[in-house]
């Protein structure tokens, strides 16, 4: 996977677990768990709960799957690390919102010290599960996505064939173009281009690839050029390629 991607994941993931984390704390502030529904106002404890569930869930998200990996690379069975993992963990979260409680509620100091950490417990076994979970189906999503074909022609359905006219890049997709219609396939347009060296074409713009084959003229707009298809479709051609097109002989009959 290429850093930009990796990067990417990265962000959509953390960014998920910002949502949830969020979500979680607006859920507990509405029903007050482990009596703080007798403490103060509902935004004052919605407040609170957020920003605990956002500690554990930063505590956890970037422990738990260095220690996973770890873990999976000695061999270590999950039933032998997880727990020590999690009583470990949930000492940081425990102790900051016992802080951050008692700043606020002055009362609930009268907590002991060891409810206190049993009530943070359950959470962080909650969120370490999660976190699991999420590291495991990403991990198992990837090997998965690692077994298929280099070749976008392999995961197309059956009723369209295996003649590729163009590739157009959508988002993390991309749409590969047949005679008899298109469809999506999970993969990046360098990816399913390199998949189709037996086939004679050309990256028009950052987000096209045209098959030689494919070309039935050239369309000028201005000073905009655009290579009309045997399927009706017309592919953009970036300024900063119409040079090495040209040049290259995909622009014949065009001054």
């Amino acid at each position: 996977m290429r850093s930009g991607e990796q990067s990417g994941k990265i962000w959509r993931v953390a960014l998920g677990g910002f949502i949830a984390s969020t979500a979680i704390g607006l859920i507990l502030g509405a029903i007050g768990p482990f009596g703080s529904y007798l403490n103060g106002g509902f935004l004052t404890r919605t407040a609170y709960w957020v920003v605990c569930i956002w500690t554990g869930a930063v505590t956890i998200g970037v422990s738990v799957p260095v220690l996973n990996h770890w873990a999976s690379r000695w061999g270590i069975p999950l039933w032998l690390w997880g727990l020590p993992a999690v009583l470990i963990l949930n000492l940081f979260p425990s102790l900051f919102s016992r802080v951050l409680a008692i700043r606020i509620w002055p009362e609930v100091d009268t907590i002991r010290l060891m409810e206190w950490y049993a009530q943070s417990l359950l959470l962080s076994a909650l969120s370490m599960a999660g976190v699991l979970w999420l590291v495991r189906s990403a991990k198992a999503k990837t090997a998965t996505s690692d077994t298929l074909s280099a070749d976008p022609r392999d995961r197309l359905p059956a009723h369209l064939g295996r003649t590729v006219l163009c590739l157009q890049m959508e988002d993390h997709y991309v749409r590969v173009h047949t005679p008899k219609g298109s469809t999506l396939v999970l993969m990046s347009l360098s990816q399913a281009i390199a998949g189709l060296k037996d086939i004679e074409g050309v990256q028009t713009h950052r987000s096209w690839w045209v098959a030689r084959a494919a070309i039935a003229g050239v369309i000028e707009d201005g000073r905009n050029l655009r290579l009309a298809l045997s399927n009706g479709l017309e592919a953009p051609i970036s300024r900063a390629r119409v040079g090495v097109l040209r040049q290259d002989g995909w622009l014949i009959g065009h001054s």
